[in-house]
């Protein structure tokens, strides 16, 4: 392994410690966020996006509903449902955001603008290259500010997580 290698190891195994920390990883979390940019899916798809068996998202999806933080709508036919955020679960979703900001903030703090820039054109290149499928690419951005990640209409270097005909 190389000097470059081993850093990225370190910084990568440090920013998830204090995302971790900050209470914004958890399943719950992550469905969450998910659903506040990816409203009226159903639970084998968000199951998908936050790592869980259909039996696991049905559970956590159970969870969220009693805590009055996402309800459950009707699909496209008799059977299947959507979920959607409640005021509450959209209000929860965007603190674990907040939170996942200030930590990230904190890691960035060493670096004056000019190379957080420089670093913003690295890291864009390295996401890019993470994956080459969608449910894959929304696995990683899980926990993603998306309204972040496209700003200034660069868009998401996951083009995968982009549906066809523009952005979510």
């Amino acid at each position: 392994m190389g000097r470059v290698e081993n850093l990225l190891g370190v910084q990568a195994l440090a920013v998830v410690d204090r995302i971790a920390a900050s209470d914004a990883a958890s399943s719950e979390d992550a469905a969450l966020v998910t659903l506040l940019t990816h409203p009226d899916r159903g639970v084998g798809w968000l199951a998908g996006v936050v790592g869980l068996t259909d039996s696991g998202a049905t559970r956590l999806v159970e969870r969220l509903v009693d805590a009055g933080l996402v309800r459950r709508r009707a699909g496209a036919d008799a059977r299947s449902r959507t979920l959607r955020l409640t005021a509450p679960g959209r209000r929860r979703a965007e603190r674990v955001l907040a939170a996942r900001e200030r930590e990230l903030e904190g890691c960035l703090e060493a670096l004056s603008p000019t190379e957080q820039r420089t670093l913003e054109r690295l890291l864009d290149k390295l996401v890019a290259g993470l994956t080459d499928d969608r449910s894959t690419a929304l696995r990683c951005c899980r926990l993603c500010d998306r309204d972040a990640c496209v700003s200034g209409r660069v868009g998401c270097p996951l083009r995968h997580t982009v549906p066809p005909g523009g952005l979510p």
